[in-house]
């Protein structure tokens, strides 16, 4: 069985299961940057502070690494500084080194002991090319990317455009490895059908001013301006007028909360607002909307696509979503528009609500075959598919990336 270490930024929801479906198949140990306080998470924008309510320790090995960091944190490169990760590294013995981005000064510091000890280095990260960035960033990055992100002996990409970004930067072939974002997706999809089964989805729905013949579309997350919730509210507006029916409800909470409240106030947008879900109280929300919308001007990813599907929802995402080109197939699992383009959006709030009352059934269909493939198995595979495919002698250019959940 290979020795594996993982280096990671912080207990993350998303990450758990993964480490928990590599404990089963290697000798795994996660050395983690940084202590993440209830406070912090507030911070870092859900606007209060908070323990997410599932257990994200549980089923695997893990230490704390010393963070000598003077601002210890996870939302900046130097909040993370472990100059110790070397000797954790070389004591442990391990054949592979998986490193979960290149935004934290301690990911550096774990690629750079990892080649040093001889140890497979492994890197998974989320950056695409649909990030705005001015074209002279562009260019300054350009070398010094692909020297870096040649050094590293296998690349774990997570989707299409994360497998663009590292190509563009000269990452052969043989070094990419499929390891995708994915979501328990099971037990999203057993809660929401529960949910849906118990009358407890209706209920939301009730609470939230729908009714069984309304389309609800539902925003999932923090209420930052980058989110530009604004865009769903607006869109509401304009589209109710259009197709009788649609609502929209707001799941989440930060500082723009209060912002957006009184634009859906002022333009009349049959908007509801949920406030703050943790994660065992989400399952039942996708069960209760009926179409997820994620309007962000920037995006690594985009999880709660992944969640809404699990349990059966279509998503219209903006163009800067990094999941749309894996998981939105247009006319078939949702839409894809233009970020920021607000009638953009309105016409396919519209169109998707007219399909989901004339095809809801065939729409479901295509939402989980296409979410099937994006699963732990299937990131899993792709690990060990790093781990033992080529060796550390191939590398001939160090890495960068950036991976936030």
């Amino acid at each position: 069985m290979r020795k594996l270490a993982v280096v990671a930024s912080h207990p993350i929801q998303y990450q758990a299961p993964l480490f928990r479906a590599l404990a089963d198949v290697c000798d795994l140990t996660v050395f983690f940057c940084h202590r993440q306080s209830a406070r912090a998470q507030g911070d870092a924008g859900f606007g209060r502070a908070f323990d997410w309510d599932i257990p994200l320790l549980d089923g695997y090995r893990y230490e704390w690494s010393e963070n000598v960091s003077r601002h210890p944190g996870v939302s900046s490169f130097f909040g993370c500084d472990t100059p110790g990760i070397g000797e954790r590294l070389a004591r442990g013995g391990f054949d592979a080194c998986l490193v979960n981005g290149w935004y934290l000064k301690s990911y550096l510091q774990a690629i750079r002991a990892g080649r040093a000890l001889g140890l497979r280095v492994l890197l998974r990260g989320d950056s695409h090319l649909g990030r705005h960035r001015p074209a002279f960033v562009r260019a300054a990055k350009y070398l010094p990317y692909r020297w870096m992100l040649g050094r590293v002996d296998a690349h774990l990409y997570v989707g299409r455009a994360n497998w663009e970004y590292l190509r563009h930067y000269g990452v052969p072939e043989a070094r990419l490895h499929f390891a995708p974002h994915f979501v328990e997706n099971e037990r999203f999809a057993r809660g929401a059908a529960v949910a849906r089964q118990s009358g407890d989805a209706r209920a939301l729905r009730s609470a939230w001013g729908s009714g069984d013949d309304d389309v609800v579309f539902g925003f999932v997350g923090k209420l930052i301006p980058p989110k530009r919730a604004e865009d769903l509210v607006e869109a509401i507006a304009i589209a109710r007028t259009q197709e009788p029916g649609i609502r929209g409800v707001i799941v989440g909470s930060g500082s723009e909360e209060g912002r957006l409240r009184a634009r859906a106030t002022a333009a009349a947008a049959p908007i509801a607002f949920a406030g703050f879900k943790n994660q065992s109280e989400l399952p039942a929300c996708y069960g209760a909307i009926d179409a997820l919308v994620l309007p962000s001007a920037e995006e690594s990813w985009g999880l709660v696509i992944n969640e809404a599907m699990a349990a059966g929802v279509p998503a219209i995402a903006s163009d800067a979503v990094g999941a749309a080109a894996d998981l939105i197939e247009d006319d078939a699992t949702g839409y894809v528009y233009a970020a920021g383009d607000v009638p953009g959006l309105t016409s396919r709030i519209v169109q998707l609500a007219r399909r989901l009352r004339n095809d809801r059934a065939v729409i479901t269909e295509a939402v989980l075959r296409r979410i099937s493939g994006y699963s732990c198995a299937s990131a899993v595979a792709g690990v060990l598919a790093g781990i033992e495919s080529g060796s550390a002698e191939e590398a001939l250019y160090p890495s960068g990336g950036e991976s936030r959940a």
